[in-house]
């Protein structure tokens, strides 16, 4: 397989070079703040949880400390939706909140419950407010490409975003799949890959595409032990991610 950044064809040393590192992996500290992350780094590396977390138990009549937390974090900011967003999210996907940029021209769903974080270097963060690893993050970066498919094949560029963008150089990453969509007209490449640490393995998804002059990357996921009962919320939430002209 051909090696995107020894292509000068397509200038793929330049991609690989101006991409920063959107998830690479981001130390967090219960309280959710940052320290001690390579520049351009984004993934989240997993804390150990609590015992009193793990042990929890939630009674019938009262709300758990996650729906407690997701309704203290998201009531502040409804009146700022619109009516449309608000429908939007309510009447097709239930327990997901649309995110509109206007500015950059695109569009996602989060899954409700889920914080949102400033993380230099992203566009928008979204992670959930027990589990770090779990988490969404969209970059966004100029390009003078018009169509994700003159950097080559998904297969192509997800070998290379996951071992030089997307998992820090120490970890140990495998490609599961990558893949091709069309809607409206443009492009969408979505790979699926795994990145092991020492302590933990992130199962991922990342969708990425090019409009507007500029390079999109969305990129979501969750601890490995999650996989099987996160996997179809992080597929929604890829699958959400749409763009528009701007």
């Amino acid at each position: 397989m051909a090696s995107l950044q020894n292509s000068p064809s397509l200038n793929r040393s330049l991609f690989l070079s101006s991409l920063p590192h959107p998830h690479s992996y981001l130390h967090v500290t219960p309280a959710f703040s940052c320290c001690t992350r390579r520049p351009s780094s984004f993934l989240v590396r997993a804390e150990q949880a609590s015992a009193t977390t793990a042990s929890a138990s939630v009674s019938p009549d009262r709300p758990g400390r996650r729906q407690l937390l997701a309704v203290g974090i998201i009531l502040p900011s409804v009146p700022l939706l619109s009516q449309n967003l608000v429908s939007f999210a309510a009447e097709n996907k239930k327990g997901f909140i649309p995110v509109l940029d206007k500015k950059d021209g695109y569009t996602f769903l989060y899954p409700f419950g889920w914080q949102e974080v400033t993380i230099e270097g992203q566009d928008k963060v979204f992670k959930d407010v027990i589990e770090p690893l779990e988490s969404v993050s969209v970059n966004v970066i100029p390009t003078s490409k018009e169509d994700i498919r003159e950097f080559g094949s998904p297969q192509e560029i997800g070998e290379t975003l996951i071992k030089k963008v997307l998992a820090p150089p120490n970890q140990k990453t495998k490609l599961i799949e990558a893949k091709e969509r069309d809607v409206d007209g443009k492009t969408y490449y979505t790979i699926e890959f795994i990145a092991q640490a020492p302590n933990y393995t992130r199962h991922a998804l990342s969708t990425i595409s090019i409009a507007n002059g500029k390079f999109y990357t969305l990129t979501t996921g969750a601890n490995e032990r999650r996989w099987g009962k996160m996997k179809d919320k992080l597929q929604t939430v890829v699958e959400s991610f749409t763009l528009s002209n701007v």
